[in-house]
């Protein structure tokens, strides 16, 4: 079979890997669709992200869906023929975390298209891939493979949702418009707020977030003083949910979070000087969100009963043989929220 790999910076092959027979509690899978994420640009741009660097080629890819080719024996969750929406962590289960059911923060996560580890995680942007049965998320006929490949960056967005508890009746602010951006604003409206306003830099990722469901889109770059108008009493907003990564935006969220309210920060940036006096003084309760864990099947649930709808996000379908043209695409975002390759 065929796989996208990446040898060096801007040097991806779709070229020849050993394929792989299940065996026991294993599912082959022919990989229908596949999201470009932000991490799979990091590392065709750059080979890599802050220390994290690639040391051999590796398989990129962990948003993906597909339909089941093969099982091995003692498999009884899925079936040949069925789509399948595949969640790309494998936690080990036993460390300390996984025994406390914080498996996103396992101590030895195996996780699709990553260089933390040596060897890498070889991951899912293939025409077929051998996982364990769990990691397989049937679909209804009614989804398409490419609804089911937004699993996985729904569940980031549903991860906030967990860490910032109820959103019912709360003003709500998401800086960072791109596709977690986008989709936290879905997310945020699915979990009943009653007012959503979206920040961006850009006009495209606004528009998306407007479609996502956001009440108010604001431009930063034409309105870099936007937060002020939001800090009168202490602040304005219940929860902010910081999906960017970048300073100015950091510090401008803990401007228009009222008092005693709730940043979570998912978007990652490298270390940053944040205005601690400021969290101090208006009792800010400042979260981490990091990948999912139990979100994923409620991300697939989510996409399955139409409670959210991602297809306004997908900007562009583009064969795994073409791929250079879809990394270019998906890393322009005056064009593009979220690309995916196809391996049909």
């Amino acid at each position: 079979m065929k796989a996208c790999v990446l040898h060096a910076p801007k040097d991806l092959r779709f070229e020849e890997v050993p394929d792989e027979e299940p065996g026991v509690g294993e599912v082959r899978v022919d990989v229908a669709a596949g999201g470009i994420c932000g991490s799979d640009l990091h590392y065709y741009f750059h080979g890599g992200f802050g220390t994290v660097r690639l040391r051999q080629p590796m398989i990129l890819g962990h948003e993906v869906s597909g339909t089941v080719a093969e099982v091995g024996p003692g498999v009884s969750r899925v079936a040949v023929g069925q789509l399948v929406a595949l969640e790309p962590g494998i936690a080990c289960g036993t460390c300390r975390y996984c025994r406390d059911g914080l498996q996103n923060q396992c101590l030895d996560m195996r996780f699709f298209g990553s260089a933390m580890r040596f060897p890498h995680v070889q991951g899912a942007f293939r025409q077929s891939l051998t996982i364990g049965e769990r990691q397989c998320h049937p679909v209804p006929a009614t989804v398409t493979a490419a609804q089911a490949a937004f699993a996985e960056p729904l569940a980031v967005a549903l991860h906030a949702m967990t860490r910032a508890g109820s959103l019912l009746g709360k003003r709500v602010l998401v800086t960072g418009s791109g596709p977690i951006g986008a989709l936290t604003v879905a997310a945020a409206r699915m979990s009943g707020a009653a007012e959503i306003v979206a920040v961006d830099v850009a006009s495209a990722p606004l528009a998306a977030a407007t479609r996502m469901g956001a009440d108010r889109a604001i431009d930063a770059s034409a309105d870099p003083d936007w937060a002020r108008r939001y800090e009168a009493d202490k602040g304005s907003f219940d929860v902010a949910f910081e999906a960017s990564g970048n300073e100015r935006a950091m510090r401008a969220v803990l401007t228009a979070v009222r008092a005693c309210g709730i940043a979570v920060q998912l978007g990652l940036g490298g270390d940053v000087a944040l205005p601690m006096n400021l969290v101090v003084a208006k009792e800010i309760d400042l979260r981490g969100s990091f990948r999912f864990f139990e979100e994923f099947a409620w991300a697939v649930d989510c996409i399955a009963s139409g409670r959210i709808d991602v297809l306004p996000i997908l900007t562009d379908s583009i064969a795994a043989r073409d791929a250079d043209r879809a990394f270019a695409l998906a890393s322009d975002r005056s064009k593009a929220m979220k690309v995916h390759l196809t391996f049909a």
